[in-house]
């Protein structure tokens, strides 16, 4: 199949996933209790100002019209106006994006980093105690809630030793760097300010390690399961029978290979964590996307929730279709198969 159709096939993909997490996302908003127009009037507005701004946020129409002004809107990318902030919603998440994707990366690398050598380690090694220690830390990376981790780092790392503080991007005083990429560790480099760097990098350690610790148990089980299936093939044996050392058999030859399966989970990764930092961001005070759709939640603001929805799945299936596209890069032979 050529690129392009599978590109096409893709895309069409992405229309109705989009398509389904509004109408997933809309649907669920508006059963939750409560009214925005009360909330945004106040307990002393009388009823008349309450049915003004309900008519004027729509509130007033049937479920099937607001959904269907609202798609229209959608249609032409106009998630909406928050009513939270009075904003465009896509205005807001522009704005908290940034800070989202560099927590979001910054726990992928992590994940990468300590996930792929106990991974190795655990394959290698299968059945001694480093196997017991990764698949204890995998099993516990995998089933720990986000939020009771966060709260433990917070309570250890700046209750009790005080090495990193307890939230936000960069400490009070500290100027925020130029804005270049959005990604403060980035952008205070580009500009040669290393107080703001060491700040930003202050900050981000501990809800960076409590988002990365999940997916850091799942990038260590597939790193072992590939490294086993390649250990017990042909090309391995005859490595070792040519007389090559024992780390070089299993780093040159065996690991790349058992990268290789492991491509979907690393790229899918990244837009779970997407999703995830909706918990650590609250837990961190971060000021990203995920915070952004707590506090919308909280004020009832179904424009900015469902849009945070829609924004995360777009981003979700494009990462899917990168990886695609990766894995034809390595191996063209998938074109077959389409």
């Amino acid at each position: 199949m050529p690129v392009f159709q599978i590109i096409a096939k893709r895309l069409m993909g992405l229309v109705f996933v989009v398509l389904g997490v509004s109408v997933i996302t809309f649907i669920v908003s508006h059963l939750i209790p409560g009214d925005p127009a009360r909330l945004i009037a106040g307990d002393r507005a009388s009823e008349a100002m309450v049915d003004a701004i309900r008519e004027k946020l729509g509130l007033n129409l049937p479920l099937y019209e607001q959904y269907w002004l609202y798609l229209k809107g959608l249609l032409q990318g106009d998630l909406g106006t928050s009513i939270r902030t009075g904003r465009p919603v896509l205005q807001d998440l522009l704005a908290f994006f940034p800070a989202t994707m560099e927590l979001a990366l910054v726990s992928l690398i992590l994940a990468i980093l300590i996930g792929v050598p106990l991974g190795v380690l655990s394959a290698v090694y299968k059945n001694k105690w480093i196997d017991q220690m990764a698949r204890t830390i995998s099993v516990m990376g995998i089933s720990m809630p986000a939020f009771w981790l966060g709260l433990g780092l917070i309570i250890i790392f700046y209750g009790h030793l005080s090495w990193f503080p307890a939230g936000g991007r960069l400490s009070q005083g500290v100027p925020i760097p130029p804005f270049v990429t959005g990604f403060y560790l980035v952008d205070s480099l580009l500009a040669g300010e290393m107080q703001t760097f060491y700040s930003a990098f202050k900050h981000i350690v501990l809800p960076a390690v409590t988002l990365s610790f999940v997916h850091l148990g799942v990038v260590s089980r597939q790193i072992r399961s590939s490294m086993l299936e390649q250990l017990s093939e042909d090309y391995i044996r005859t490595a070792k029978a040519y007389g090559l050392p024992k780390w070089q058999v299993i780093l040159r030859h065996a690991l790349p290979n058992a990268l290789i399966p492991s491509i979907t989970v690393l790229g899918l990764a990244l837009g779970d964590l997407l999703y995830g930092a909706v918990l650590t961001e609250t837990v961190f005070s971060w000021p990203g996307m995920g915070l952004y759709v707590v506090n919308s939640i909280q004020a009832l603001d179904f424009p900015a929730v469902m849009g945070f929805a829609v924004m995360v799945s777009f981003v979700y299936v494009l990462l899917n279709l990168l990886v695609d596209l990766l894995y034809l890069l390595i191996d063209p032979r998938i074109k077959e198969v389409g």
